[in-house]
């Protein structure tokens, strides 16, 4: 862009409700971009701009739609607080923030916690506009707040379905409908009863969770219970997840390898702790991978990239990982050492070794890669006749190692 673009946020009392700045942001412009519903809440006669209406799908239009009216003044209308999910944060990206001027309005979580008298700041939101429904499943807790930014008139509906399928059927739901509008409405009802028909499109949705009696208990920590989980049995088994994960060190927006999903495990409960973690797992079972996709919908991460054989998967533009977590194929010839060249510098690669054969080749890297081993053995207390007995599961020698720079270049 030649000149400054401005990005008006705008709440659902249109133009009414727009501060002098911003008004004169809508006057001045010689282009107004923004969706049909925001435009045609600009009076005709407030101003001369010419008026385009957003294409769909939006993301890939946008770069050629703002190049063909760079030498103009553009002033895009976002709904309330352009940065808070909404269009500002990509325009940002775009054109460098130097050369953006943001106007916001209050957005419709201030709005919401304002009319429910909940605190912003403790308030998790969950954004459905553009994902699945399943990814508020882990934010779900007993005696938890939060709100959902609606896709549509429909989400209410379904978040009620989700909540009771979930354990979470005594929970209530608030929809707060064009939020500083003459037009705001307010409803409530608890998820297993819900029967509230769609209303307005422009809504978000409240939630005060309340577990059910018998609900299992899924936290973001690492070591969900072995039954969350379908599949054939090949997975991680609790504790020794739970230390895999603390080992793998997950920070927000980072990416994992599993090498191996089995069931998905490791993948899934990484991206859990945060929700801008991202995994691909590779598993070369076709049935298995199916089972992944499940096990991730049903718990709340589908965004997981799943792929086959790793080593047939490898392609240069596959983003590299900042943590590798090897769960199978250890003997395959060639896996470690391609996915240690893989690893971004200061990444961590945790490997855990059940067989005596891949155990020694664990071993073996750790005497000229360094790092540290460790044997895991877990003890469960079992039924045996009228008595109670420790049956164990099987050993795990597992390595951890943190891929230095000069071990990057050596590599």
């Amino acid at each position: 862009m030649t000149r400054p673009l401005t990005v008006v946020g705008i709440g659902a009392d249109g133009w009414a409700g727009l501060p002098g700045p911003s008004r004169r942001a809508v006057t001045e412009a010689e282009v107004l971009m923004g969706s049909r519903r925001q435009l045609e809440s600009i009076p005709a006669d407030a101003t001369r701009a010419d008026r385009v209406a957003w294409p769909s799908p939006l993301l890939p239009a946008l770069p050629d739609l703002l190049a063909a009216h760079r030498d103009s003044r553009v002033c895009v209308l976002a709904s309330g607080d352009p940065m808070f999910y909404g269009i500002g944060a990509t325009l940002a990206r775009l054109v460098g923030p130097e050369a953006l001027r943001v106007l916001p309005q209050p957005s419709s979580a201030s709005l919401a916690c304002a009319r429910l008298g909940w605190g912003l700041a403790d308030t998790p939101v969950v954004s459905v506009v553009g994902r699945p429904l399943a990814t508020v499943l882990p934010e779900l807790g007993d005696r938890r707040r939060l709100l959902v930014l609606s896709a549509d008139a429909g989400t209410p509906a379904l978040l009620a379905d989700l909540l009771a399928r979930n354990g979470f059927g005594g929970s209530t739901l608030t929809v707060l409908e064009q939020l500083g509008g003459p037009r705001e409405r307010m409803v409530s009802g608890t998820a297993r009863d819900w029967s509230e028909p769609p209303g307005d499109p422009l809504n978000l949705v409240a939630l005060d969770c309340v577990a059910d009696p018998n609900a299992a208990r899924l936290t973001r920590l690492p070591g969900l219970p072995d039954s969350a989980y379908g599949g054939d049995g090949q997975l991680t088994k609790a504790e020794v997840r739970a230390l895999s994960l603390s080992a793998l060190a997950p920070a927000p927006g980072e990416l994992l390898w599993d090498v191996g999903g089995g069931s998905g495990t490791i993948a899934i409960e990484w991206c859990r702790t945060h929700p801008s973690c991202r995994a691909i797992t590779f598993e070369r079972s076709a049935p298995r991978r199916d089972q992944i996709a499940a096990n991730a919908a049903a718990l709340g991460v589908p965004g997981i990239e799943i792929r086959g054989e790793v080593l047939a998967e490898l392609r240069a533009d596959l983003p590299l990982p900042d943590a590798i977590f090897l769960g199978g194929g250890l003997t395959q010839p060639g896996l470690f050492e391609t996915c240690w060249a893989r690893l971004r510098p200061g990444g961590r690669l945790v490997a855990n070794a059940v067989t005596a054969e891949s155990e020694t080749l664990v071993v073996g890297w750790a005497a000229e890669y360094g790092g540290a081993l460790r044997r895991i053995q877990i003890h469960r207390a079992e039924p045996l006749g009228g008595f109670t007995a420790w049956r164990p599961q099987l050993p795990v020698c597992q390595w951890v190692v943190e891929k230095s720079a000069r071990s990057a270049s050596e590599g």
